[in-house]
């Protein structure tokens, strides 16, 4: 008798699998929690097929009545749903959870995002203010580019392909390159065509600042920047490498520990944990590497 309940078990779950098998594309257009139902249906509909197949094959061997074989169906069709809706129960938990736990990351982001656009525009209206009057003829020139960095940084997607978050990058240096002039060296070492994968809107942009801010800005002769972008296998690395401030050197305002964390958080998000942003300090240099996969 156990043998023969093992075999039914086995026939249920086999037959369960077998018809989402048959079903999975379109069960794939369904809600997850939709999906979940469905498969508790089929799997009781499957217990009860298998269960009447059984009676009809070993009908002839193991003489039974059809009201015992009918109580004996219910008994374990009853086992069937009790397990499969613990088994529900047990995943519409777990997704309601999943569900919060994205929720809070994207609040969190939406927060961090929050604090690092408002600095990044003052500091490129700081930039442009300095030149109204110094160099006239290179307003337009900033007004262009500021424009699209606006778009960008308040109305774009959360989301840009490579090529698309390097061109903004550009703009954002020439913004700069306009402030701090010879004394900013920037070295582009990047393949073309770009590799094909995407990043979060303006993920790049605090990290090329901070290279700017600690690697140009208190330097008496400047400072030169290099961004490199590499594609590996399955992965995608852009490194930005800038010479580290003075000793005992302040910045007159406050940290961007934000804007790096914004960056680090939201690649995260969008990648699924698959890239992340490091830093590292070696020989007099301050380098940061963005990993996206492909």
């Amino acid at each position: 008798m156990f043998g023969a309940l093992s075999l039914m078990v086995q026939w249920v779950s086999l037959s369960a699998l077998g018809a989402l098998y048959l079903l999975r594309k379109p069960l794939s257009r369904l809600p997850p929690t939709l999906v979940a139902n469905i498969s508790l249906l089929l799997l009781v509909v499957c217990s009860l097929l298998v269960c009447t197949a059984c009676w009809w094959v070993l009908k002839t061997l193991l003489p039974m009545s059809a009201s015992n074989w009918l109580s004996a169906l219910l008994r374990f069709t009853g086992i069937v749903l009790i397990f499969g809706l613990l088994g529900l129960a047990a995943f519409q938990n777990h997704w309601r959870a999943r569900q919060l736990a994205v929720r809070t990351k994207q609040a969190e982001l939406e927060a961090l995002q929050a604090r690092i656009r408002p600095h990044f525009l003052f500091n490129t209206l700081n930039t442009g203010a300095a030149l109204v009057h110094q160099r006239p003829e290179d307003v337009e020139h900033l007004l262009l580019d500021l424009a699209d960095l606006f778009r960008a940084a308040l109305a774009g997607p959360e989301q840009v392909p490579l090529v698309d978050e390097i061109a903004l990058i550009q703009r954002y240096v020439e913004i700069e390159k306009l402030r701090f002039g010879e004394r900013m060296r920037i070295t582009w070492d990047v393949p073309q065509p770009l590799p094909a994968t995407s990043l979060p809107t303006l993920s790049l942009q605090p990290l090329i600042e901070n290279a700017i801010r600690y690697g140009v800005e208190p330097m008496t002769d400047g400072g030169d920047i290099t961004i490199q972008i590499r594609l590996y296998d399955k992965q995608v690395r852009i490194t930005i490498d800038n010479p580290l401030p003075p000793a005992g050197y302040l910045p007159r305002r406050g940290g961007h520990k934000v804007g790096l964390e914004s960056a680090r958080a939201r690649i995260q998000a969008l990648t699924e944990g698959r890239g992340d942003v490091t830093t590292q300090s070696t020989n007099g240099r301050h380098i940061t590497t963005v990993t996206l996969p492909t």
